[in-house]
């Protein structure tokens, strides 16, 4: 077996059961300890994400119903605000709080996962010394064109300039080293492992620059280890256009977002081959939703199969979902190209948020300096820091102090290290998944409580892969490929963003970050999208860091010329960052939203959104509603 499991498993549990499950000293005084100085968890590799022991307590609390967790120990800790949730939008909120009632506030942020940003995740490879950035979700700043005032002058005041993005993002870097979009279909589900230069669909539009398939709809159709029914299916699909639909322009808009785009294939274009439409199921990624349940309109908006943009460009106009691709025979490009990207993803503006709230984190003041800042986490939780973040601590019950329409206190009880700790704060604002609100705070009205349990999530998994060289990427011209038949639907090259003296990686014999990605399904085609989510869900975190090492390590080693692939020689890391809770589904509205008492909800889940600027905004608007 591959020495990358057992060294991921010892740096990984070796290295938190040192320094980072145990921040606190049991003293009779419960006297908090910082943390240790070596614990920097962006390092840690193996299962990130939801990693083990983030969310046993939150499971518990919400499948097993549990409400008692043993003896409290009473902190004697009193702040005018405590933000329940350490990624963007608690951050935010901390921020927007400090900024709005001065920096001598006192602010607590708890948060469950070992690091803090929530899903703005920063990964760091270590490969030989030479230090490879990556994102573990969060990776991007999408339709900045459309940020409120909110969001921009938030940004501003990190210091971000959006033009720095032109110049830091390579766009020429796959054209120069010939790496395209392919399909990789693998032994197990397609009967031979096999790569054809066509990616057959549109998602990789999202990577500006990448290059377009060379091959025609023709010849990539026959190339298919597809039945030969399925391969005229498959030439059919990607042929297709609105013309075939044979319905006036004027009812084109109605058409395409009332209809499903699994009845369009199979009804009105005839597929019922079993592999074709496993490749369109697997064709949108990590775009969310489940393409047997999508519209035509959605499908076209994420890249599905045979939904090729130029082809259905006057659809997208109609619905107000116009991408903006450029006519380039070439590359992928688009008139607002999607090239705001930190080396880390947001993580980037998650760390910048912690080092204007505590700045003794680390060196650095500007966006650029911190990339490669290298952050004390041992300042986090300083008792005389005014704004103090505590990791590992999972909120269990908020509540008053007494009648929450006059009370002027709440408390805020927590889990860290199985033992049960609690404050009190003047103010909360709960950053957290919506959805567990109501098992955290109680009393909550039935009306709001029932909009907050519309919520749902949908599994999102990024993980990256510390590659000593990318040598066979290069050979096999691959700058992205599509997996339809694979857990990771599809694997490529990292971002090309060189900023803040961190430089991409130049040559194929230097190390890189390989990234993999996709939104988990249920196995049941055409199942209920609640119900497909839970059981993806359930497997997701049922799997284990072998599990995932052996499915990366064949499909990479099929996809690969085994000449000049090995896996264990060539793989040094692999960070698997699960989001078992990761898109949000299900909107919970104003009535989920509302305040209660001195308790205000934040997070983007309030908008029925996973996108950064929507959790910026959700803080600000937790924060004013405060009193």
């Amino acid at each position: 077996m591959s020495k990358i499991h057992r060294r991921d498993f010892i740096n990984g549990s070796l290295f938190i059961a040192g320094s980072s499950l145990l921040p606190f000293k049991n003293s009779n005084s419960s006297a908090l300890l910082a943390l240790d100085q070596r614990y920097y968890p962006p390092a840690l590799t193996g299962l990130r994400g939801s990693h083990p022991g983030s969310n046993e307590h939150a499971h518990n609390q919400a499948l097993n119903q549990t409400t008692e967790w043993g003896s409290i120990t009473d902190l004697k800790e009193q702040y005018d605000l405590v933000v329940v949730g350490g990624g963007i939008s608690g951050l935010s909120a901390a921020y927007f709080y400090q900024q709005l009632h001065g920096s001598d506030k006192k602010i607590l942020i708890l948060d469950n996962h070992d690091d803090f940003g929530g899903h703005a995740k920063r990964n760091e490879h270590d490969i030989a010394g030479d230090i490879r950035l990556g994102e573990g979700g969060s990776e991007s700043f999408e339709y900045p064109h459309e940020f409120s005032e909110v969001v921009l002058d938030l940004l501003e005041d990190l210091g971000v300039d959006m033009d720095r993005f032109e110049s830091a993002y390579d766009s020429d870097f796959f054209k120069r080293h010939g790496l395209g979009a392919v399909t990789f279909f693998n032994k197990k589900e397609f009967g031979e492992d096999k790569v054809v230069n066509h990616p057959f669909c549109d998602y990789p539009g999202f990577v500006e620059g990448l290059m377009r398939p060379k091959l025609s709809n023709e010849d990539a159709s026959k190339q298919a280890p597809l039945s030969e029914k399925g391969k005229k299916q498959l030439l059919t699909v990607l042929n297709s256009n609105p013309d075939i639909l044979n319905i006036p322009k004027s009812e084109l808009n109605q058409y395409v977002q009332s209809s499903y785009y699994f009845d369009y294939l199979k009804n009105i274009l005839g597929v019922d081959d079993p592999g074709v439409l496993r490749m369109a199921r697997n064709s949108v990624v990590d775009y969310g939703g489940t393409p047997e349940l999508m519209t035509i309109a959605g499908a076209i908006e994420s890249g599905a199969l045979g939904m090729e943009y130029f082809a259905w460009k006057n659809a997208l106009e109609e619905v107000g979902l116009d991408g903006g691709y450029i006519d380039n025979k070439d590359t992928y490009n688009v008139e607002k190209p999607f090239i705001h990207h930190f080396p880390d993803g947001n993580a980037t503006i998650a760390r910048m948020l912690v080092k204007k709230m505590v700045p003794n984190i680390g060196p650095g003041e500007t966006v650029e300096e911190i990339i490669l800042s290298d952050f004390d986490y041992a300042q986090l939780d300083k008792s005389n820091n005014p704004t103090r973040l505590r990791l590992n601590s999972t909120v269990v019950n908020v509540e008053h102090a007494g009648n929450p329409d006059s009370s002027s206190d709440v408390f805020v009880r927590y889990i860290n290290g199985n033992k049960s700790y609690q404050i009190m704060g003047k103010n909360v604002v709960m950053a957290c998944y919506n959805m567990m609100i109501p098992y955290i705070v109680p009393n909550l009205p039935e009306k709001q409580e029932m909009a907050l349990r519309k919520l749902t999530k949908i599994p999102l998994q990024f993980t990256t892969v510390g590659l000593k060289n990318w040598r066979a990427m290069k050979e096999m011209g691959i700058g992205m490929a599509m997996s339809p038949g694979n857990i990771h639907q599809a694997v490529g090259m990292d971002f090309p963003i060189s900023m803040g003296g961190y430089e991409y990686t130049k040559s194929p014999d230097d190390p890189c970050i390989l990234h993999m990605r996709s939104c988990l399904l249920g196995e049941t085609v055409g199942a209920p999208q609640v119900d497909q989510y839970r059981e993806a869900r359930y497997r997701m975190l049922r799997m284990k860091f072998i599990d995932y090492e052996l499915e990366i390590r064949e499909h990479l080693g099929g996809m690969l010329p085994k000449k000049m692939f090995d896996f264990d020689r060539d793989v040094a890391s692999i960070s698997v960052n699960r989001w078992a809770h990761g898109y949000s589904y299900g909107n919970p509205g104003k009535i989920g939203r509302q305040p209660f008492g001195r308790i205000t909800i934040a997070n983007s889940d309030s908008v029925n959104s996973s996108l950064l600027h929507r959790a910026i905004e959700q803080a600000w608007r937790a924060v004013n509603e405060l009193d």
